[in-house]
């Protein structure tokens, strides 16, 4: 039987009842040549991250660039290796505009930095279609003493915690550094090679918890209602749409159900779950998401994705501009400025959207008042900056599965042996970590390089030492 050309057996093209939104989703190309171009883009981010946020220079970012090949996303269990055949990499490193480009064959990727706006990937494009004006911040208070100012006196560091940092240093070659703080003081840090107390780091999907914080100050303010209320995506206004079905808390757990079609390089198309695209495509990073179909039923199936973050990244950016509040203060105002965080930036995308799945960066310093915040209950400066209840909500893990909460990671199945199962923390793609112990009224910080190994029973061993140092 021959199909009619007016059906289409992927996606629904249902118009929209107000005429507001995008019917098509993103369909990911997942042939060779889409894949070696995003290779590309992704090697000028990881260079402009490393030379012109984090302030490496050329030689050391030689030394701890690996390669990512890009991968086509996979399905709900199974993970797909295209093979993908790079010609060598060719990187330019402009200082004067800090832009870089990078070339292998026909593929030309470059990616630029720009201060609060971290490293924008342009990919072969030569300029992002916004202009990255400086962003109003709040001013650092240098002379009050750390969490609430950026003086940090830092104490002796009792022998049993020295042998512990230095096996774990020396174990773990890419970490920029390890720090450790009570809710009043940094008990104790110390750096690698490259490292230091003033270099902004990654944090990859440690963002995640920055994302999710500022939605938790967005219902702390009355903006939003509840977390189990329909997710308000300024593309998701259609009552009858299945998108209607996906809350706020199905974003952050990571049960939002979203994916999208995949067209393979033999023409077939597949469901997919994104997986890195958002770092690798030069692209409106909040409109793909919203154009994400539901794949599975919301809340049904625990599955990573960054596309539901940049979801929450949509309605983020929608609140503030609804109000008539500006974009860019107003979203490093609600929280990281609050906090003092002086040194954290986002990424945004060529569109000039903050990036809300990831790449981020702050210093341990910086970090660790992250962690605090949720030490104190989500009070700063005695002041409830998120709902009461928030933390507890925000940290625990609350289905079978899997040890996701909102966010954060849990330590419920015992990832770290030797720290309490009420243990949380913000995770990132290279083992960056916030951990927060409210047990024993402790947050770690610690930074790691891309696609560095990290030795996490020195970590685990670490942590448990300070807990018996300092507890």
């Amino acid at each position: 039987m021959t199909q009619p050309a007016w059906m289409e057996t992927i996606f629904d093209r249902t118009p929209h009842l107000d005429g507001i939104g995008t019917v098509d989703p993103v369909v990911y190309d997942a042939s060779i040549a889409a894949l070696r171009q995003r290779t590309v883009n992704f090697a000028a981010k990881r260079y402009a991250d490393m030379m012109f946020v984090s302030g490496l220079n050329r030689a050391t970012a030689d030394r701890h660039f690996r390669l990512r090949v890009a991968q086509p996303p996979s399905g709900l269990s199974t993970h797909v290796s295209a093979g993908v055949d790079m010609a060598p990499l060719a990187v330019e490193a402009d200082a004067s505009d800090h832009r870089v480009t990078v070339r292998s064959g026909e593929c030309v990727g470059q990616a630029i930095t720009r201060s609060g706006y971290g490293s924008i990937l342009l990919g072969p494009s030569a300029a992002p279609r916004f202009d990255p004006r400086p962003i109003a911040r709040a001013p650092r208070d240098a002379g009050r003493a750390w969490p609430y100012g950026d003086a940090v006196e830092v104490g002796a560091t009792p022998t049993a915690l020295t042998g512990a940092l230095d096996g774990f240093l020396a174990s773990s070659p890419g970490v920029y550094g390890v720090l450790i703080a009570s809710p009043d003081r940094v008990l104790t840090e110390r750096y690698g090679a490259f490292g230091a107390p003033d270099r902004a780091t990654p944090s990859w999907s440690m963002t995640k918890a920055i994302t999710a914080t500022v939605v938790g100050r967005m219902v702390r303010e009355g903006w939003l209602a509840s977390m189990h209320d329909p997710a308000p995506a300024p593309l998701w206004r259609d009552p009858r749409g299945i998108h209607r079905l996906i809350t706020l808390d199905h974003l952050v757990r990571m049960r939002s159900g979203l994916g999208f079609p995949v067209r393979q390089e033999d023409g077939r198309t597949t469901i997919g779950f994104e997986n890195s695209a958002v770092y690798q495509d030069a692209g409106d990073a909040f409109q793909a998401a919203q154009r994400s179909i539901v794949a599975t039923m919301p809340g049904s199936v625990f599955r990573y994705v960054n596309s539901g973050m940049n979801v929450l990244g949509a309605i983020i950016r929608d609140q503030i501009e609804r109000r008539g509040l500006p974009y860019y203060e107003t979203a490093y105002g609600m929280l990281v400025d609050r906090l003092g965080m002086g040194s954290y930036q986002h990424s945004a995308d060529i569109a000039g959207n903050l990036i809300a799945s990831g790449a981020g960066y702050a210093t341990l310093r910086d970090y660790a008042k992250f962690g605090v915040l949720y030490l104190n209950d989500g009070v700063w400066n005695n002041e409830r900056l998120l709902p009461e209840g928030w933390v507890d909500y925000a940290l625990t893990a609350t289905h079978t599965g899997t040890n996701y909460a909102a966010c954060f990671r849990s330590n419920v199945e015992g990832a770290f042996p030797d720290l309490p199962r009420d243990t949380a923390w913000a995770s990132g793609a290279s083992d960056q970590k916030i951990f927060i112990l409210r047990r024993h009224r402790l947050t770690v910080a610690v930074s790691n390089e891309t696609d560095h190994a990290m030795d996490m029973a020195a970590l685990n061993r670490l942590i448990a030492t300070a807990i018996d140092c300092y507890a």
